[in-house]
């Protein structure tokens, strides 16, 4: 029977989306414009022309908090009063802003939500170095979309700050710490076991299949015992046939890692983390359930002890 501890809320294995590959050909129209299935990316391509604005940008976003008057602006992000009379009137013409008949401007619906997705191209232009030799590896077309929620976390680089950073998740854990690395520590099984016994913490994990584990794991789990726990239901365990992206979390950390170009597994040397933003936290944690749900019962005999 597949479970997920108290706090999760999942659907089951139905939840998983079935993607279909698309067969549509990139054609040049008859006004030169590319278009994909018959669509035209005319005004996408102007939309992205007024973004590529820092000071269009920075208006944007001190409308997206209040509505502001052209001298309200002007002074707020220390810019001539021509200048943003004149990026206003850019922005108005693309659809991005409205102005009342009192003079105050402010986001129309399509500039709010074109701004929401700013957060997606931050995220990736600042990481852009690490994404060279990373790719997202095979998650579904929803978590690409939502990219952006991971726009608040911090880029951890070696995998003796990454393994250090989780046994400071693990101690801090209070009620649960899920996991799904393509590899496990022997100092990461050390500093579990007390918060699993003695802690409380529930702890459901996915490996996948030949995933490496230390050879002292097996007398550890014994001296611990880890079947108990399994059978109380304090440790959940699940396995996949490999993990291309890894994610480990609990209540209000989060961290998670993508493969490189070169290999098929999360790439354990660096890592993404957030302490306590909420976004990337449920952009980690759903992620982990959609594995979860689509994940198969556990077989000792697939791991690799070295």
């Amino acid at each position: 029977m597949r479970r997920l501890n108290d706090h999760d809320h999942g659907d089951g294995e139905g939840d998983r989306d079935q993607f279909a590959a698309d067969e549509s050909t990139i054609r040049p129209t008859s006004n030169s414009n590319i278009a994909i299935s018959g669509l035209s990316f005319e005004n996408t391509a102007e939309t992205f022309v007024e973004l590529a604005s820092e000071q269009r940008l920075s208006i944007l976003f001190k409308l997206a908090t209040k509505g502001a008057n052209l001298s309200g602006l002007s002074k707020e992000l220390n810019i001539t009063m021509q200048e943003v009379h004149r990026n206003l009137n850019r922005l108005m013409e693309t659809g991005l802003i409205k102005k009342d008949s009192q003079g105050t401007f402010t986001l129309t619906t399509f500039g709010n939500t074109i701004l929401k997705q700013i957060p997606t191209y931050d995220f990736l232009s600042r990481n852009k170095e690490y994404f060279s030799e990373h790719t997202l590896g095979d998650i579904p077309m929803k978590f690409i979309q939502r990219i952006g929620a991971l726009t608040n976390s911090e880029y951890i680089p070696g995998m003796v700050a990454a393994i250090e950073l989780w046994k400071e998740l693990y101690n801090n854990s209070t009620k649960y710490i899920y996991g799904m690395l393509p590899q496990i520590p022997l100092d990461l099984i050390e500093t579990i076991i007390p918060k699993i016994k003695d802690g409380g913490v529930k702890f459901s994990y996915i490996l996948p299949q030949k995933a490496v584990v230390p050879r002292k794991r097996t007398d550890l789990l014994k001296n611990a015992g880890f079947q108990d726990l399994l059978k109380k239901g304090s440790v959940e365990r699940r396995m996949v046939d490999r993990v291309p992206v890894g994610v480990v979390l609990n209540e209000k950390q989060a961290t998670l890692m993508f493969p490189t170009f070169k290999g098929d597994t999360a790439d354990m040397n660096s890592m993404f983390y957030s302490k306590d933003d909420l976004l990337f936290h449920e952009w980690c944690l759903d992620y982990f359930r959609y594995c979860w749900y689509g994940s198969k019962s556990f077989d000792e005999s697939k791991l690799q002890e070295v």
